[in-house]
């Protein structure tokens, strides 16, 4: 157990560490990198990457969830985001990217103030099956029971299930509250469920029978629901408390193997590499796919929570453009700081640790090492790429 320092005399609080806290060891044995394997198996698919992309706008749209899956990723859609809002949401798109700071949380509402359509569901979905991609959709918790039965007909292969928190055992006095273990067990298609960040509430995320759980509360680079709501659990004790859970249930269960996605603060290859090494499976990526040339918010970045039209929980923000998908996923890269060639860092990483692959480097080394950035940056000054495709 992490230890306890007090915070005054009627309060205790645990130690918790993000991933700048924390830095992996060389081990005893290399390896060389071509040797490595970094894919994995989410439920009946093998993914050749272990990286799902985050249903945010301003990352994903269909030719980019399409793209992210031809380079060997999960491509995830927001089924409830601009593309099932709008036939043609360029004119949104350039309403957001357009917008003065001071306006652009009030001009997100207004955007997302349009209803789902159903029939743009079905549209969407049927535009990422014909690529021959997994198609993978995210409905929020708020509104799964109103949209399922859209999405299931329409053919998803994996269902995301995604919030800032999610809990298995949700109480409301004024509706009836999502009972997710219900609601899997009488779906065809496998589910993906979080964001969650403690042991117990995982643990009974993985009791509903769900194939996979989100560590983190998402939004990452745009999510301020640490100043507006004072929730935060620090990324890395978040993924290798859920780890534990997931270790526990297999116990529990007979077998039965979850797997554990850190969803949030996972901004460059470094932070992939801690994820995986905490316990994760695989990352989900927002920001770092936000500054892709192809991503619809042409270097703006936002996720749900800056939209919601009482208490907006998140910001629009700049996150530039540093390359192509491909350069980002799987290089090559003419940058030193981690957001280019992600697939390569970790390949390189499971080179100078030893391990074959991802599953194996869950066994690595940690130490305790904060790390503060250099106050010069050299990225500063290099020029901004052009965009090659806006939607």
């Amino acid at each position: 157990m992490s230890g306890e320092i007090e915070i005054g005399r009627s309060k205790r609080a645990r130690q918790a560490y993000s991933f700048e806290d924390i830095a992996l060891v060389p081990s005893r044995r290399t390896r060389d990198v071509r040797d490595v394997r970094v894919g994995w198996q989410l439920d009946a698919y093998h993914v050749d990457l272990p990286v799902m992309a985050a249903p945010m706008d301003s990352a994903m749209g269909p030719r980019t969830a399409i793209a992210v899956g031809s380079l060997g990723g999960i491509g995830t859609l927001d089924l409830e985001g601009l593309w099932t809002r709008y036939a043609d949401p360029a004119d949104a798109y350039a309403r957001i990217r357009s917008a003065a700071p001071e306006e652009a949380t009030r001009v997100l509402q207004d955007v997302y103030s349009r209803r789902v359509d159903h029939a743009l569901i079905a549209e969407r979905v049927a535009g990422l099956r014909a690529s021959g991609a997994v198609v993978a959709g995210r409905l929020s918790p708020n509104h799964a029971l109103e949209h399922w039965r859209a999405v299931v007909e329409a053919g998803v292969d994996l269902l995301i299930i995604r919030g800032s928190t999610v809990s298995a055992e949700h109480v409301s006095g004024t509706k009836e509250p999502l009972n997710l273990k219900r609601f899997i067990y009488e779906l065809d298609v496998p589910v993906v469920v979080g964001g969650v960040s403690t042991y117990t509430a995982a643990l009974h995320l993985m009791r509903t029978g769900a194939a996979g759980v989100l560590v983190g509360q998402g939004g990452g680079a745009s999510s301020s629901i640490r100043q507006v709501l004072g929730l935060h659990m620090p990324m890395a004790t978040a993924v290798a408390d859920v780890a534990a859970a997931r270790r526990d249930y297999m116990d529990e269960s007979g077998g039965r193997y979850v797997h554990v996605i850190a969803d949030g603060g996972v901004g460059n290859s470094g932070d992939v590499v801690k994820a995986i090494a905490c316990g994760a499976d695989a990352v989900m990526l927002g920001a770092a796919l936000a500054r892709a040339a192809e991503a619809p918010g042409d270097g703006y970045h936002w996720g749900s929570e800056a939209y919601h039209d009482r208490l907006p929980r998140g910001y629009r923000t700049h996150v530039g453009t540093v390359g192509t998908l491909e350069e980002i996923l799987n290089g090559p890269s003419d940058r030193a700081d981690g957001t280019l060639n992600i697939m390569g860092a970790l390949r390189r990483t499971l080179a100078a640790t030893g391990y074959g692959d991802v599953k194996e480097l869950q066994r690595a080394q940690i130490v305790v090492a904060p790390y503060m950035p250099s106050v010069t940056d050299p990225t500063r000054d290099m020029p901004r790429r052009s965009k090659t495709d806006r939607l």
